[in-house]
């Protein structure tokens, strides 16, 4: 038996990296797969690898009639969620302070906070009591690096957000709790940078700032994913699950 065997889960942002990987650990670990994303093609395809225990929708968490489709589908399929990793981000290329426009700052926070926020509202009524509630956060949350700045802030604001709903749901036995990845090698890490050579240098860079000296497989992130979505981390809310090759631990 499973982890997660006759277990429910919604991730958002399932169609590649973090998310597509948590998925596939929630598959095999027994549990009936909800996965969103914004592009059919990739949701389709990510759909079609996890197999018959995967539903595919299609949903922008920044747009609330997406998330309210998205729920009524749960809903109407006879489904409640015991899991729900809240994991959809993203955020416009590096910039510094000197090049940030107010659209890109609105369309980060309006994706990794206003997002989350609402995904996780208006998941609550579907939610089991027991259940358990997990948001991405970022190691570039606890550390200054350059041009992160407006991405960095949304995922400290999410870890704060995780303190208060964890006070907040305890009653339900909900818990809530934030997985903290370093640089992990995702589709979304290696579009910050428009050239190939940035790119490379980029990833270089990231993976020479942890002392384990590379970047993470997003199967690594999954496995911790799992952890606090399932009983194994039954007495943790509230907290943050740092896996990031000693990137802030080590090298703060």
């Amino acid at each position: 038996m499973g982890q997660l065997t006759n277990k429910t889960a919604l991730v958002t942002g399932g169609n590649s990296g973090i998310g597509l990987a948590a998925a596939q650990r929630f598959v095999d670990e027994g549990a009936r797969v909800y996965l969103t994303g914004r592009r059919k093609p990739e949701l389709d395809a990510a759909a079609e690898r996890l197999g018959d225990r995967a539903v595919a929708v299609q949903s922008d968490v920044s747009d609330l009639g997406d998330l309210d489709r998205l729920f009524q589908r749960i809903a109407d399929d006879g489904n409640r969620l015991d899991v729900l990793f809240a994991n959809a981000g993203g955020g416009e290329a590096l910039q510094p302070l000197d090049a940030l426009t107010p659209e890109g700052f609105d369309h980060t926070f309006g994706i990794n906070v206003r997002g989350t926020v609402f995904t996780v509202q208006k998941a609550l009524p579907l939610l089991n009591d027991g259940g358990s509630i997990v948001l991405t956060g970022s190691s570039s949350a606890s550390r200054g690096v350059a041009g992160f700045g407006v991405y960095s802030a949304t995922k400290a604001a999410l870890s704060q957000f995780a303190r208060v709903w964890a006070a907040e749901l305890a009653p339900r036995g909900l818990r809530v709790n934030t997985v903290v990845p370093g640089p992990t090698d995702t589709p979304g890490l290696r579009g910050l940078a428009a050239d190939p050579a940035e790119v490379s240098a980029m990833l270089d860079g990231m993976a020479a700032s942890t002392p384990l000296n590379r970047l993470a497989d997003p199967a690594e992130i999954a496995n911790a994913v799992l952890f606090l979505a399932s009983d194994q981390s039954s007495f943790m809310t509230g907290s943050q699950l740092f896996v990031d090759g000693g990137e802030v631990q080590v090298y703060p």
